[in-house]
């Protein structure tokens, strides 16, 4: 078993840099059609990419991102921080401009990130957007837009899609 290592954010940039538009490529063929097996397959490389990257050693998606904040967020958040929902709307969520207009943070990296340990100081009430961030396990039917701008922050959703690249081309090679 391999045990999770940092991450090294000049290797990933230039691995990045050299296979964005490759691996975007496979994301739009699996938005289109997904071979039999594949969610199987997900799960399997999921739980192998877990063991290889730390997110504490990153955290470049608060650094780099902001998360929607739902209605519900805002409530559980809000409440959490003993504030009222426009008291914290109004010290740390801005309105995104056109589109849905949805709650998003002031500033990156993310206000409850702490930049010493990377660690959220409101991991237990986060909102539903970061709890489920890197959207892994999803459709890629459904998330396949999504990955294509993770690969580009995340390490686990880049291992993801190169573990998955790889297996796929095993998988024709050995029916060939």
């Amino acid at each position: 078993m391999q045990l999770t290592q940092p991450v090294n954010f000049r290797s990933f940039k230039q691995r990045v840099r050299h296979s964005k538009s490759r691996f975007r490529r496979f994301l739009s063929k699996l938005e289109k059609k997904q071979p039999k097996g594949f969610q199987n397959l997900a799960v399997q490389i999921e739980k192998e990419v877990w063991k290889e990257v730390d997110c504490l050693s990153c955290a470049n998606c608060c650094k780099t991102m902001t998360p929607t904040f739902n209605a519900k967020d805002i409530k559980r958040i809000s409440a959490h921080l003993g504030q009222t929902e426009e008291e914290f709307k109004t010290k740390w969520l801005r309105r995104e401009r056109g589109g849905d207009r949805d709650w998003l943070n002031k500033t990156e990296p993310c206000q409850f990130l702490d930049l010493k340990t990377n660690l959220c100081g409101i991991y237990e009430v986060r909102p539903a957007d970061c709890a489920g961030y890197p959207h892994l396990r999803k459709n890629m039917k459904d998330y396949g837009h999504v990955h294509k701008q993770n690969i580009e922050c995340c390490p686990a959703t880049y291992k993801m899609v190169e573990k998955m690249m790889m297996r796929l081309k095993k998988e024709v090679a050995s029916r060939e």
